[in-house]
């Protein structure tokens, strides 16, 4: 395997419109540096012409690879492929819309030679979104901060640089439901940010709907927190609590005749709440136990269909 400086992992899903000005913005700066590199694109089963237009590039820059899924497996997991295939000192991933200024990358590599060993982007402004995606957003990164044990910086993403002692130690963890920016955190070495302002997408449409954003919020708590079963836990005590004095304050009102048939109505609304929290604790204990499932099964993290510019 050549060995290069840097490996830039871009996983793209359905980017027709944009792949081209991204590699394009990569190239121009990546030439920059005077340094060796490669360009690693993980197409994650995209099904528009993505696929086709990153075999143009390929036989146009010899700097850029194509790894393409067999399906759909995921951004995350698509980040992990990159990272495994990558043989850069340090490793860069940044996704192809674009929002991401690829130009910040030059901090990066400038923080890296200064001795850290991760240089995660920081969001200082995001331009281009909505009232709502900015709110669900804010939200979405203080309660995962709150709720899960390991110190994830709020307002980053996935674009960071990592050094390769980093990589290799992301590449060594065997789990299958991957929460890539909490991982990083969890590894730790020295680590830093660098403040940039998140541009609006070149083109194309988000990637990382509400639907979306809510199931990474749900991987990142089951990957790194306990809290939701403790919840499940007191609520249930709350609730039984609960259940019991209501129970008590029935049978005094009936014993004093202020109640009649109609506390039964009341004893119903009670019964409807408890197996409402029931079900909802059940749900949670059932998420946990489904990822022990997807280990227990051994399956690989993803299957790659095509292999486009990377040697034998």
């Amino acid at each position: 395997m050549e060995k290069v400086k840097y490996s830039i992992v871009v996983p793209v899903f359905n980017e027709e419109e944009v792949i081209g000005e991204s590699h394009r913005r990569l190239k121009d700066v990546m030439d920059s540096t005077g340094e060796s590199y490669e360009l690693i694109f993980v197409n994650d089963g995209s099904r528009d012409k993505t696929l086709e237009i990153l075999a143009d590039i390929n036989g146009r820059d010899r700097n850029s690879k194509v790894l393409s899924f067999s399906r759909n497996f995921g951004h995350q997991t698509a980040i992990t492929a990159g990272m495994d295939a990558s043989c850069g000192e340090a490793v860069v991933v940044i996704d192809a819309d674009l929002q991401d200024p690829p130009e910040v990358i030059l901090a990066m590599i400038e923080a890296w030679k200064n001795g850290w060993q991760v240089v995660y982007g920081k969001r200082s402004k995001r331009k281009g979104e909505s009232a709502f995606k900015l709110l669900t957003a804010k939200i979405f990164y203080r309660v995962l901060d709150g709720m899960t044990d390991v110190d994830i910086p709020v307002d980053t993403g996935d674009f960071r640089l990592i050094d390769r002692v980093v990589c290799d130690t992301l590449k060594a963890l065997p789990e299958h439901n991957r929460y890539v920016r909490g991982l990083v955190s969890w590894v730790g070495f020295r680590q830093t940010a660098v403040e940039y302002v998140r541009e609006e997408r070149f083109a194309g449409e988000t990637k990382y709907p509400l639907k979306k954003m809510l199931k990474l919020a749900g991987d990142g708590l089951a990957a790194f927190s306990y809290k939701p079963l403790t919840v499940s836990t007191w609520l249930g005590v709350m609730t039984a609590t609960f259940a019991g004095l209501y129970l008590l304050l029935t049978l005094i009102l009936n014993l004093c005749s202020v109640w009649g048939w109609s506390a039964v109505h009341y004893l119903g609304g009670c019964i409807i709440l408890v197996g409402g929290i029931i079900l909802i604790m059940l749900g949670i204990v059932g998420n946990y136990l489904g990822r022990v499932l997807d280990e227990a099964r051994g399956r690989p993290k993803y299957i790659i269909g095509e292999r486009i510019g990377f040697d034998d």
